[in-house]
């Protein structure tokens, strides 16, 4: 069962595609509409999904810790897609897999993940992963929404200066500015981020011409990046999002039983 108290388009989607091209069923269930609207707790949606005979959820939550709550209860297998600024594991899954297929390797990879990585769970499940495959990760962005001690935490390199960021960067990770989770104060207008921290062809090409361009998504075009940048050779946007579908299926494989190879 699909339990999406965010909206989403590319996870959703990409699990529902994984579980029918897996032969599995899968229920959507969107907090809007459903109890949780009336009240009904995340323990007792799950012990809800459990009795109508899930094997399995698939969880995204505004609340950091929400999945790790709902294991907790050991009734289903949980499957993180999201909680709140913490965690977004199949995302790094398909980032990894995007630029290994790209590159064929990620020992060694100079990677610059920029934006707001105070309140991106995908900055940190992907420098999390990225590390720990002996890449070299960078994060940048305005320094309030990019902690020193965010480098410390996540095995990475903290920098505040785009241009030194990008330098010799085989992989570049755009990221979403994320004002729903912002009690506002902590960024500058759009038109300051984009002159300050915003990708565009001119500064890819001065400092990383050949480098991976990645983003999570939704993109918000003419912000963290110029309009034209998905559409240059490099970008591999389009390529996350076909991963995501390979990567569930594998995800939902090895959770549900299946060997791995």
């Amino acid at each position: 069962m699909l339990l999406f108290y965010e909206p989403s388009t590319r996870t959703r989607h990409s699990f529902e595609l994984a579980c029918k091209a897996l032969g599995a069923d899968s229920v959507s269930l969107a907090a809007a509409s459903s109890a949780v609207a009336k009240g009904e707790s995340l323990a007792d949606t799950v012990r809800t999904a459990r009795a109508l005979g899930a094997d399995a959820v698939v969880l995204r939550h505004p609340a950091s810790g929400a999945a790790r709550c709902a294991a907790a209860l050991n009734l289903l297998p949980v499957i993180n897609a999201g909680d709140g600024t913490h965690a977004h594991p199949t995302q790094a899954l398909l980032d990894l897999f995007t630029v290994r297929q790209r590159r064929g390797g990620l020992e060694g990879l100079r990677l610059t993940i920029v934006g707001d990585i105070l309140h991106s769970r995908v900055a940190r499940s992907s420098a999390l992963a990225f590390a720990r495959t002996g890449a070299r990760v960078t994060l940048c962005g305005p320094p309030t929404v990019l902690p020193p001690a965010a480098g410390t935490a996540l095995g990475a390199h903290v920098c505040h200066d785009l241009a030194t960021a990008l330098r010799g960067a085989e992989a570049v990770m755009a990221l979403r500015i994320q004002q729903e989770r912002q009690d506002g104060g902590l960024l500058p207008s759009a038109a300051e981020y984009r002159a300050r921290w915003g990708l565009d062809a001119a500064r890819l090409a001065a400092e990383c011409p050949t480098a991976i361009l990645l983003h999570p998504g939704p993109v918000n075009r003419g912000v963290e990046l110029a309009p034209d940048l998905l559409d240059l050779p490099q970008s591999a946007v389009e390529a996350q999002v076909r991963a995501g579908v390979a990567v569930r299926m594998a995800v939902l494989y090895l959770l549900l039983g299946g060997e791995a190879a």
